[in-house]
């Protein structure tokens, strides 16, 4: 899971996943908020020896959030194998996120056990707030040649996210 999390999100971590909430700590913004592209970090707990990091591909609601991860088996899943659009309530007392459910397998509305987390990883830096615009402005991405072809993606992305939004 840790490096298609790392390549999805572009936080750039290492270790196994139970580790990157602290590996995270005074380089990454962390909450118990979920935001598109943030990690949802999971400590070792029973079968998950490692932990494990999935990123935020929708937020539904204040407890309910879609995501995209590798390496969780499932009914009709194959370990090694990336899913999308999987269902993530929050059950913790606090709507804290610090206890979810993950649906099991492919099947909507279906969820497993509870599993504790640490929370989100953001990927800006950890004293950065949020900013947030009234009105998106048209935003024109200009690629510059010597620019990684991974960042020019995630400009891309931004700029039709943004885009999409006004």
């Amino acid at each position: 899971c840790v490096p298609y999390a790392r390549m999805a999100s572009g936080i750039d971590l290492r270790g196994n996943a139970r580790e990157w909430w602290a590996n995270a700590a005074g380089r990454y913004h962390r909450s118990q908020t979920p935001e598109v592209g943030a990690v949802l970090s999971f400590p070792a707990s029973g079968g998950m020896r490692a932990g494990h990091v999935a990123v935020v591909e929708q937020v539904l609601g204040p407890r309910h959030i879609l995501i995209h991860h590798a390496n969780w088996e499932g009914p009709g899943i194959r370990k090694g194998s990336v899913t999308r659009g999987i269902s993530v309530v929050d059950v913790s007392p606090d709507n804290s996120w610090t206890r979810v459910r993950v649906q099991t397998g492919l099947t909507p509305g279906v969820y497993g056990r509870e599993y504790p987390t640490h929370g989100f990883i953001h990927n800006r830096p950890a004293a950065e707030p949020i900013l947030t615009a009234r009105r998106a402005a048209p935003v024109e991405v200009a690629l510059a040649p010597q620019m990684s072809p991974h960042l020019a993606r995630h400009l891309s992305v931004s700029a039709e996210m943004l885009a999409a939004a006004d």
